[in-house]
């Protein structure tokens, strides 16, 4: 990869200046030489040199790869100017994932109560989180995607107490997790929703016996088929009751209890209950107490989220797994108390969770710590994402203002097949194309924006097919091969040939790998997205580009040689736009 190797040979140069600094490299700017450039603005006080001095001193010191062609000092930037015939070879090499790393990363993902449908909110959670474990297997790590069960939690309790509360039946006609749904929402609009509180209390207790299970996993499984609509992938679940059951708790709170800042305080407000002293690991707290188990002796969430990570990261053993079955996922498995014990014993966990659990996940790193292992807590990587708004409007479940994401689903696939009609009315297959295009749309726009920056989802911005959104990355995914359709085959390609034009796109096509690497290493995905609307933007003016009012670029009529250059490098294009567009979880239909 040339941007990495330039880095490197940077690195080696600044090491013997008595610097130990990792520069990155960037493209240059279009009206400045070369190809790559690194300012170093930031060295002139450390050097106590003029940047433009350290840049001459560094041209002279480094040792570069045979790809570079000449090296270009220029107003305090160290520009670099690639080799053609280097830069097309390495353009239309393919790209494949990563060797594989040791370590297996868990990311744990959707976690969405088993109490009624799945609404806009966790759009957001899945998209990224899924596509963040594409690109982290394309990265060369092992990963494990998780999806936690909340079966002991008040919210389920509230649906199933509904809908045997109000004598509800199911006749089919919906999907089985929106009926639920509306029951929830009933009884949170109940003038005697506090009288039944008691009552309420009972079905939770059955639910932490875990004998009502198989009520919860019909829910589930009408959730999961929203899941696999969106093509987001699991291989574990975990059952909350099953936490419970295997003693995982008691066993945390005796590995925390070793450590002199967890105890339980004899007078003050704390009195009788145990707490975690998360001072050492969370400096600046007003008050740096935080309850694992009440005076009382229940455990509060805290704790419970502490055992879980403990859990995941090979601190404690004895959670049993079996197959789950379900028509949607055949290989996932499931935690079960009929199951055989697995610990996944992850180096690095990527909990997807909104930004408001920001501070128990802050908990959960000082947990880890405090239990000896500030390694784990290194890894334990919490991915913060903002609320979504839909059309400008605020989502409550509780108070019934929701939007399914199945209803944005369907509205999705209505409008693409709307502007599909419109734009080609011959389409072969109008409607396999606007599903790609709605899941494209509604995917797209949720892992484009960096996760802690609030989204509005507006339809007719996400559906255009210009403008930074999936559709616009999937129409230059089908222009492309619609030429390499009408082509069908081609000899050896010319390089020499290659003019100004070939030499832009192909130094668009260099950056994919760096873009996936910089995605895993980030954990955000926006840094693909954002990587795939340029490399489209590239290809667009690439393929429009004019000189005296004619096209520049002729692919099927070019000369021979250009012809067959062209071509090679439209295909390398079509397979980069493919595989990013999966590492998003997007389909690229080849019709659009």
């Amino acid at each position: 990869m040339v941007r990495r190797a330039l880095e490197e040979a940077i690195h080696t140069a600044l090491k013997e200046l008595g610097l130990d600094l990792r520069l990155k490299v960037a493209r240059a700017p279009k009206d400045k030489p070369g190809d790559y450039g690194v300012p170093l603005f930031a060295l002139a006080k450390e050097l106590r040199k003029p940047p433009q001095a350290i840049a001459e001193e560094l041209k002279a010191r480094l040792d570069l790869p045979p790809f570079v062609e000449e090296v270009i000092p220029v107003g305090g930037y160290l520009n670099f100017r690639i080799r053609t015939k280097d830069l097309l070879k390495e353009a239309l090499r393919p790209k494949g994932p990563f060797p594989k790393r040791e370590g297996l990363v868990l990311v744990e993902h959707t976690s969405v109560n088993p109490n009624k449908e799945l609404h806009v909110g966790h759009l957001r959670n899945i998209a990224l989180g899924d596509s963040l474990a594409r690109i982290l297997a394309f990265a060369g790590r092992e990963v494990l995607v998780l999806n936690y069960i909340d079966d002991t939690g008040r919210q389920a309790a509230e649906t199933l107490f509904a809908l045997r509360h109000y004598g509800l039946t199911w006749d089919g006609k919906e999907k089985y997790d929106h009926f639920a749904g509306r029951a929830y929402v009933r009884l949170h609009q109940d003038p005697d929703y506090e009288k039944l509180q008691g009552e309420i209390e009972e079905v939770l207790h059955a639910l932490e016996r875990g004998e009502l299970r198989e009520d919860v996993n019909r829910i589930l499984l009408a959730q999961m088929a929203t899941m696999k609509a969106l093509n987001a992938h699991y291989d574990l679940l975990v059952w909350e009751s099953d936490i419970v059951r295997a003693g995982l708790l008691g066993q945390a709170l005796e590995i925390l209890e070793r450590s002199p800042h967890v105890f339980r305080p004899a007078e003050g407000k704390y009195t009788g209950a145990l707490v975690m002293d998360a001072s050492p690991f969370i400096p600046g707290l007003e008050d740096p107490y935080f309850v694992l188990v009440r005076s009382g002796g229940a455990a509060t969430y805290y704790a419970k989220d502490i055992a879980f990570q403990f859990w995941k990261m090979g601190l404690l053993r004895g959670l049993p797994f079996r197959s789950y079955e379900n028509p949607y996922y055949p290989a996932l498995r499931t935690s079960a108390p009929e199951g055989e014990p697995y610990t996944p014993a992850a180096k690095e966990t990527v909990n997807v969770i909104d930004v408001r659990q920001s501070h128990p996940q802050a908990l959960v790193r000082a947990a880890l710590a405090l239990a000896g292992r500030p390694d784990l807590a290194e890894g334990a990587f919490h991915l913060a994402y903002e609320t979504v708004l839909l059309e400008g409007k605020q989502m409550s479940g509780r108070k019934g203002l929701s939007v399914s994401v199945d209803e944005v689903l369907e509205e999705a696939e209505r409008r693409a097949l709307k502007v599909i009609e419109e734009k080609n009315p011959g389409h072969p297959a109008k409607e396999e194309a606007a599903k790609m295009v709605a899941l494209g749309a509604i995917r797209f726009a949720m892992v484009k924006t960096e996760p802690k920056k609030q989204i509005d989802f507006r339809y007719a911005e996400a559906l255009s097919f210009e403008g930074d959104t999936g559709p616009y990355v999937q129409y230059a995914h089908a222009r492309a091969h619609s030429i390499l359709r009408k082509a069908r085959e081609w000899g050896e390609a010319d390089l020499a040939q290659a003019t100004p034009y070939e030499r832009e796109l192909a130094l668009a096509l260099l950056d994919f790998e760096e873009a996936v690497l910089e995605a895993a290493e980030e954990k955000t995905p926006h840094v693909l997205a954002q990587y795939l609307l340029d490399l489209s933007a590239s290809w667009n003016a690439y393929y429009n580009a004019k000189e005296d009012g004619r096209p520049a670029t002729p692919v099927l009529t070019a000369p021979q040689g250009l012809r067959e250059l062209r071509l090679s490098l439209v295909r390398s294009l079509q397979e980069t736009l493919k595989t990013g567009l999966s590492l998003l979880g997007i389909p690229a239909p080849e019709v659009m």
